[in-house]
């Protein structure tokens, strides 16, 4: 019998692909709930050269130092911190192309993208479904090799419909999320199979250790919840201008209103858009003195981070139509550790 050194063999199966998503709107208009007429995405894509990495293949960019990457674009925006021990550079173009690098140990390990010109062949935003089906059937369960480990990713009916995983290569996988109300690709995230078992998108099976998850200190997770917050103020305006909605201004005090909700339902461990003593979205924003004339509310928990967040979202109608409703004009957000909180105003 040989001896296997530092290896532990397991087989468990793991369900970490749950979450929740509430929506509450409290509106003045009577044709919110009229179906939205989502317009069809147009791809200007050319082709173009490393140099305009934002318009470039993302698949390059997988494994470049974190060096390169800056030596190619430029400073970003910002580094964010994510719950997972890598960091994102955030980058945003005049083209309204949103890119983040995960960068780990100095090396880009993950990449999240949307927008109408960026290129990742062989997808493109705006892919149709059956398009992107036709090139890689999409199987509900895929597999990933580590050397003795070996993990399978178990993906529910809903998982195939919204983001279906796809292989790339035997270390490249790519998570695609679809718009089903438009049946287009929305956004792409691309990983190595570590970054994958690190995040737990899917309910996995495996044969072999887990990454050990990273220890966060409070002041961690403030950092990491207001990166979050930015995030989301970000993709929520982008997919508003992609479906010809005016963009919305931040209203802090709203986003304290938003803040303390997901902080109380973490505290309390509930998911209600009623807080425990009763109160609803109408007292909480009096409570802080918000005068505002229709109000409403999206919420959702356990999601792995802000950007899978605002794709279930997007795909749940009753939270589309607060995402996408023409007339809100402020939005305030709340992050507090992984519960998630929208509230959106219109505003004399």
């Amino acid at each position: 019998m040989r001896k296997l050194i530092g290896f532990i063999s397991l087989i468990v199966i793991i369900s970490l692909g749950y979450f929740y998503m509430d929506n509450f709107t409290e509106l003045t208009k009577e044709d919110i709930s009229d179906k939205i007429n989502a317009p069809q995405l147009k791809s200007n894509q050319t082709k173009k050269t490393k140099e305009a990495l934002l318009h470039g293949d993302l698949f390059k960019l997988i494994g470049e130092s974190d060096e390169q990457l800056e030596k190619d674009l430029g400073s970003p925006l910002r580094i964010d911190k994510t719950p997972y021990g890598y960091v994102w550079w955030v980058y945003l173009d005049e083209d309204e192309n949103y890119v983040l690098y995960g960068v780990d140990n100095n090396k880009i390990e993950t990449v999240f993208a949307t927008g109408q010109s960026i290129s990742s062949s062989p997808f493109q935003i705006g892919d149709s479904y059956q398009t992107i089906a036709d090139k890689f059937p999409f199987e509900n369960e895929v597999s990933y090799k580590d050397g003795l480990s070996y993990y399978t990713f178990k993906l529910k009916d809903t998982d195939l419909q919204t983001n279906p995983l796809i292989k790339l290569s035997d270390d490249l996988f790519a998570v695609t999320y679809f718009d089903t109300f438009t049946e287009q690709l929305s956004s792409l995230r691309i990983m190595t199979g570590d970054m994958l078992i690190k995040q737990r998108f899917y309910e996995m099976e495996y044969r072999g250790p887990l990454p050990e998850e990273k220890e966060l200190t409070d002041d961690d997770w403030i950092d990491i919840e207001q990166a979050m917050e930015e995030q989301i103020f970000e993709l929520t305006n982008l997919y508003r201008k992609r479906f010809n909605v005016a963009t919305l201004e931040k209203d802090e005090s709203t986003s304290k209103v938003a803040y303390l909700h997901s902080k109380d339902m973490y505290d309390n461990n509930y998911f209600s858009h009623d807080s425990q003593d009763g109160r609803g979205l109408k007292e909480r924003l009096e409570a802080q003195h918000v005068h505002y004339l229709s109000a409403g509310e999206n919420i959702a928990a356990q999601h792995t981070d802000a950007l899978a967040a605002m794709e279930g979202w997007l795909n749940s109608e009753g939270h589309r139509e607060a995402l996408l409703y023409e007339d809100y004009n402020y939005i305030g957000i709340g992050v507090h550790r992984l519960y998630y909180t929208q509230n959106f105003l219109l505003k004399p």
